[in-house]
């Protein structure tokens, strides 16, 4: 059995477990990236959601419009 994502299962806007299940990187490995402005990040309360087109340009090292 193996615990692979695909992108193409990934929802519209992730979530940090959304990028440690992806990455298969654990729980502080995945908050220390969320919060290392490698991409667009949006706060909401407590929470940090990503967008996946955000995420995923990064992840194929695409150039961000910061």
């Amino acid at each position: 059995m193996t615990n692979e994502v695909k992108s193409e299962s990934l929802p519209e806007v992730l979530e940090v477990k959304d990028i440690q299940r992806f990455l298969g990187i654990g729980q502080v490995q995945a908050y220390d990236l969320a919060n290392s402005g490698q991409f667009h990040v949006v706060r909401v309360g407590r929470r940090i959601k990503i967008p996946k087109k955000s995420f995923m340009d990064w992840f194929y090292g695409e150039k961000q419009d910061v």
